[in-house]
Formats: structure tokens, sequence, C-alpha cells
């Protein structure tokens, strides 16, 4: 029953995601919520420069990681993703633990003071969704 229940949860997730996207531009909307991660050995697994799809994370590219529950509703590696109140657009080049879900992890790079700081939000985002 409870597998049942999950099921028609993440079918209606997936339903409205898909209905709010833009015609023209396919761009999705989603309210997530987005932490806040650096290149440390405490805050990764293994080499903290690598993501988990083998990218190199440089802290010239905007970069997010995602939870896999996202990656099932389009947002895939290299998927670009704007965020509310951030500048630009983000690139999708990393996933996160399975634990997590609903979640994006922002890269700032070194710059432990800044994540600190961006600490934990409810945001919206958009994609685009890759067809």
């Amino acid at each position: 029953m409870k597998k049942i229940f999950k099921n028609i949860i993440l079918f209606k997730l997936i339903a409205l995601t898909l209905f709010s996207c833009k015609e023209k531009e396919e761009w999705c909307e989603l309210d997530v919520v987005a932490t806040a991660y650096n290149s440390t050995k405490w805050q990764t697994d293994g080499n903290p420069y690598h993501t988990a799809w083998g990218d190199t994370l440089k802290a010239s590219v905007k970069s997010i990681a995602v939870s896999k529950d996202l990656i099932k509703l389009g947002l895939t590696r290299n998927t670009k993703v704007k965020i509310e109140d951030l500048e630009g657009i983000y690139i999708v080049n990393d996933k996160m633990h399975a634990k997590w879900k609903n979640r994006i992890d922002i890269y700032f790079g070194d710059d432990i003071k800044a994540a600190r700081e961006w600490g934990r939000k409810k945001v919206k985002i958009q994609y685009l969704l890759n067809k």
C-alpha cells in the first residue's frame, strides 16, 4: 500500500512539473530546498573537486548538485538552471546522496563563508527541460 501511495505522489509531482513548463522556451518551474557546498574533504566523498558524474568542479563554473528524485523530473547532467535570488545560469553536474529529496546543493567553490551565508533556503528554480 505504501508503494502505491508513493507512486501516486511521484506521478502527481511529475505531472505538476511538466504542466508548469513554458511552452515556447521549455523552462520548467519547481520549488526546492537549496543548500550550499564547497570543495572540502569533509563535505564530499573522495576527491572534493570531482562530481558523482565524473566532472571536475571549477569555481568559474556555476554548478549545482541535485537530489536523485529531481533527476527523474528532468534535472539531468548538464541541465541549465536559474535559481531565485542568484544571478546567471547554473549547470547540473553533480548528484546528491539518495537520502535527500527535492533538494539542490549550490557549489560555492572554496568560499566557505559565502556558503554559510547562503545556508539553507526554500527557493524557486527554473530549469530547461532536455527533450
